[in-house]
């Protein structure tokens, strides 16, 4: 705390780098990359803030650039960009990235524990990132804060009212999962930071965990240096850079190339090509009225394309229609509709222009959670013309830069636009309004300070409280960060089953060095059965139990489940399928109902010539994915493919960066096999059953005299394990 906080942000989809932002390349790519980066800057300047890293999705494809690939990007000395992989490497849509979000929240983990460095506080932006942020904080312990952008619930009403089916919704941007996701942070959330009272009040207020969590209003901020009064322009002293002079003569030379009288006053609009922004709905107003055409040109810059044709559907649709509503209304030479812009250095050069021909900016969207381009228009001097649907309420409230409408009525739009522009004392009481109260409620140095401020407080208050909702006792992420070294057993017949005096030696040695040495059980028993089974014989709570012979983990003793490995092990499971093909074979009984599990199909198999060579064939038959763990000559588990105690124990090694070969392995039987073999070092009990015999020639495996507990001591000091922990330890230290 003294040297400040560590701050992880994630924001994972969209194309994301901090200089050159592709703004309105896709509906994925749009105001919430421009917040993070801007957050990031803003908060490095703060000096309650040690470091931030915001976390975002690597991108290695060559229809975009090289900037999203590059692991690392330093923006400033205490803010960088870092990307992971998550989804394969190809751009990809965020409704496509659910099902690999728990793959981020691994190398997540795998980096947090390379830096060594827990951060103070997780804070997700969007319910994809919110959910990844919401299991870091749930691992670690550490306070998580969210921030929506933008709801499902609202989103999907809206696009019911617009005649679309639920279940197409669903199939195209799985709504319903989202929404569930949503109420799921809600509900956990130890803040939420929202930019307007009507987004806390009108829209998380329709959730059903909607007033679960503290929320704290703060503003987005505005980058005053960049987005300059107009005059500043016509002043002889300005400083101007050659880009900024280039981009504004780029513009001017774009836009007249539309215009047959370019000198007129501008309507500017800028957004992306999506139907809640009503482009239409402003198109229709300015086509409408002849006195406006008469008055003014317009300007819509939708986004960025090359070919309408090779945009998603929804972006063409909105695209076409823009061009046919141009038609209808014969607005040539009136109306601009430029391909492209850039965001650096035109965007503002933009706002200047229009506002130079005393023009007016509008957004006419359905509803806007915030408008951050109504701040960026007002802070240069450019009067507005705003929805009364969402942020821009407060924004006017506190900017008094323009005129609310309502975005439905066309002729209200039309007509608050010629109030603005044929008013000589409105349009600059506005731009004078504008120019002045967006440098007083909205910038980013303000904005840093408020969140700075939260933070230090919540992280104070998580630190000494235990009424937040997410505040685990014993975070095991804090437990297995520090750790290089992992002790993992299997229970039936390895660990318990011999002499209990052993089995307390044991667990006082494990005890003692619990600082220095992991401890987990692996067994073919399911969670319930083995908490019960480990209690009953006072062994130590196990940082990691792997059960189900190995298709389930949870850590520590909030017995936190390990979604990760459970989203890892999914692919091609196909429970149903498998237990229909085996029905009709004779030699095999399903266990009882306790004994099965969601990817775990357990049977009753007495041995027999061929048997389970005539499994294999089955399944294989019927092309499905599988693996299979016969133990003890009675029983035989049906797992996925990716499943079993031995990839439980090399899933954790990748994910917790404890290398393979310092792990110590301990076990008696056919389900403990595969954990055995390999770069571990292994040990067998002297009880052990015969499926295990062929394994006395492998290498790294000892096969102990003594049973059970007793063989575990003997192995342990026959690989002189503490002895070379001890030595490492003191390296290290």
């Amino acid at each position: 705390m003294n040297q400040g906080l560590y701050i992880q942000m994630f924001s994972i989809h969209g194309l994301v780098r901090a200089h050159n932002m592709e703004l309105g390349f896709d509906a994925d790519t749009g105001g919430q990359v421009k917040y993070v980066i801007e957050l990031g800057k803003a908060l490095s300047d703060n000096p309650m803030i040690r470091k931030v890293d915001l976390f975002t999705r690597l991108i290695v494809d060559k229809a975009f650039s090289e900037d999203y690939s590059r692991p690392v990007e330093q923006v400033t000395d205490k803010f960088r960009i870092i990307r992971l992989q998550c989804g394969g490497k190809k751009y990809i849509k965020k409704e496509r990235l659910w099902p690999f979000l728990d793959e981020f929240v691994d190398r997540t983990i795998k980096f947090i524990k390379q830096e060594k460095s827990i951060p103070d506080i997780f804070h997700g932006h969007y319910p994809d990132a919110g959910y990844i942020a919401n299991e870091l904080s749930r691992i670690f312990g550490t306070p998580f804060v969210y921030t929506g952008h933008s709801l499902g619930k609202s989103k999907k009403r809206r696009l019911l009212e617009e005649g679309f089916t639920l279940d197409q919704i669903n199939r195209q941007i799985r709504i319903d999962h989202r929404i569930e996701v949503e109420e799921h942070i809600l509900k956990h959330a130890d803040l939420v930071v929202a930019s307007t009272h009507q987004e806390v009040e009108k829209q998380y207020g329709i959730y059903q965990n909607g007033t679960r969590p503290r929320f704290k209003i703060i503003p987005p901020g505005i980058d005053i240096h960049r987005f300059q009064p107009y005059y500043h322009d016509t002043l002889p002293d300005a400083p101007r850079s050659e880009e900024s002079m280039y981009a504004k003569a780029s513009l001017i030379k774009e836009l007249n190339r539309f215009f047959q009288n370019s000198h007129k006053p501008l309507i500017l609009a800028l957004c992306r090509p999506d139907k809640r922004k009503n482009i239409k709905g402003l198109i229709k107003a300015y086509g409408e009225d002849n006195e406006l055409q008469a008055m003014a040109n317009l300007a819509v810059f939708a986004g960025i394309r090359k070919d309408i044709s090779e945009k998603e559907e929804s972006e063409r649709d909105v695209l076409t229609r823009m061009l046919l509503l141009m038609d209808k209304y014969n607005l040539y030479g009136k109306m601009a509709i430029p391909k492209k812009h850039d965001f650096e250095h035109e965007v503002p050069e933009l706002y200047h222009v229009a506002a130079e021909r005393r023009g007016v900016f509008v957004n006419a969207a359905l509803t806007e959670p915030f408008g951050l381009t109504l701040l960026e228009a007002s802070t240069t001097g450019l009067p507005i013309v705003a929805t009364n649907d969402g942020g821009p309420s407060d924004i006017i409230k506190n900017c008094k830069s323009g005129l609310l409408v309502d975005p439905r009525n066309t002729r209200a739009i039309a007509r608050a636009i010629k109030d603005i522009i044929t008013r000589e004392d409105k349009w600059d009481t506005f731009s004078k309004n504008g120019i002045l109260n967006t440098r007083k409620h909205y910038t980013w140095e303000t904005h840093a300070a408020t969140y700075a401020r939260e933070m230090q407080d919540l992280n104070r208050r998580y630190d000494r409280s235990s009424m937040l909702v997410v505040s685990p006792k014993n975070p095991i992420g804090k437990t297995l960060s520090k750790l290089d070294t992992m002790v993992v057993t299997d229970i039936d017949n390895t660990l318990l089953g011999g002499d209990p005096d052993e089995v307390t030696e044991l667990m006082a040695l494990l005890a003692k060095n619990r600082e220095r040495i992991g401890f987990a059980v692996a067994t073919g028993r399911v969670l319930e059965s083995a908490l019960a089974i480990l209690k009953k014989n006072r062994v130590i709570t196990p940082d990691v139990i792997i059960s189900s012979v190995g298709s389930e983990i949870h850590y520590g003793p909030d017995i936190q489940e390990e979604r990760g490995w459970k989203s890892h092990i999914s692919k091609n499971w196909n429970r149903d399928k498998i237990v229909e093909v085996l029905k009709t074979v004779d030699f095999i009984g399903l266990q009882a109902e306790d004994a099965q599990r969601s990817h775990k199909i357990s049977y009753n198999m007495a041995p027999g010539k061929d048997r389970l060579a005539r499994i294999h064939t089955i399944l294989s038959r019927n092309r499905i994915q599988y693996n299979l763990i016969y133990s003890h000559e009675q029983y035989l588990d049906i797992l996925p493919y990716r499943a079993s105690k031995g990839k439980a124990i090399r899933y954790l090694s990748y994910k917790w960066e404890i290398p393979l070969k310092n792990f110590l392995v301990f076990g008696d039987s056919g389900n403990d096999e595969e954990m055995l073999r390999g770069e571990p070092s292994a040990v067998v009990v002297g009880n052990y059953s015969p499926e295990l015999r062929h394994m006395q020639s492998a290498r790294k495996v000892y096969f102990a005299t003594k049973t059970h507990a007793g063989g575990m001591m003997e192995g342990i000091k026959y690989y002189g394990f503490m002895n070379t922990l001890n030595k490492r330890y003191a390296h290290d230290n």
